[in-house]
């Protein structure tokens, strides 16, 4: 079966040229087609920073990865990287200021009860084997979901500040007034779960379904393991949206007005591109 998975992604030296032709073509387009969110951030260092740390990391991974599946204390740590990594992910990319660490409470609300379902039901094993893959999908879903469902609330509700304001002037309450605005765009982060959901076998064969084949399970046991997987994921992404958009409302996770004159910076800047 090591022959099969070699014969799938030979690892040479044209793999590493394909994969750094592919990350320059990326960072390439989104140069030319100038796809940043402003002028000064670079969507295409974005894309050659995060590839080069795709590399390193699954390099360092696989390294540490050996020891702790074989450890209970290593699977510890390693789950706890994990999380952190992604909480210090989604907070940043939905805030700059110090709210960023209250992205714990969606990540965790939605992994942590569905990996102690499965280890008290018995359906996963408490081996780093199995516990990393599948604890690390579910990390990985709860983090996407949460950064789409914080971004879209709050650029919602600058953009339609207005709105919440004439609802409260109704007698909403500001955390009702916020969620009614704020709730159908946070909503949408949900949409490529369910979608890939909906489409698996007919456009996507995921990880997880090609991987046991090619470890050499049946294809109903691969297809088992890769629904009860998605399954898992749009629970624990429900759980994640759901939590986030509650501390948006709350105004828990928040972002700090900007300053006039950055504004008005930004303004200017935005005129002369015009």
């Amino acid at each position: 079966m090591t022959s099969s998975a070699a014969s799938l992604i030979p690892v040479n030296i044209s793999l590493g040229v394909l994969l750094a032709v592919l990350l320059l073509v990326a960072a390439a387009v989104a140069a030319w087609f100038h796809l940043d969110p402003h002028p000064y951030k670079s969507r295409a260092r974005e894309i050659l920073v995060a590839g080069l740390r795709a590399a390193v990391q699954l390099a360092v991974v696989s390294v540490v990865i050996a020891w702790a599946v074989k450890s209970v204390l290593g699977l510890v740590a390693f789950l706890f990287v994990m999380s952190a990594v992604a909480v210090r992910t989604a907070g940043r990319r939905i805030t700059g200021n110090n709210t960023w660490w209250l992205t714990v409470a969606p990540i965790g609300a939605g992994v942590i009860p569905v990996v102690a379902l499965l280890l008290l039901t018995g359906l996963v094993p408490l081996k780093g084997i199995a516990l990393i893959p599948i604890t690390g999908q579910l990390i990985g879903g709860a983090l996407t979901v949460t950064v789409l469902a914080g971004r879209r609330a709050l650029d919602e509700l600058t953009q339609r500040h207005g709105e919440v304001e004439a609802a409260m002037a109704l007698g909403f309450l500001d955390r009702d007034a916020r969620m009614e605005i704020a709730r159908p765009a946070a909503s949408e982060a949900l949409l490529p779960g369910i979608d890939q959901t909906r489409t698996v076998g007919l456009v996507t064969l995921p990880g997880a379904f090609v991987g046991m084949l090619l470890g050499g399970a049946s294809p109903v046991m691969a297809g088992a393991v890769q629904l009860f997987v998605l399954i898992a994921l749009m629970a624990v992404q429900s759980i994640a949206v759901a939590v986030t958009l509650e501390l948006v409302a709350r105004h828990h996770l928040h972002r700090l007005a900007r300053a006039p004159r950055r504004r008005a910076r930004e303004a200017g800047s935005d005129r002369r591109r015009d």
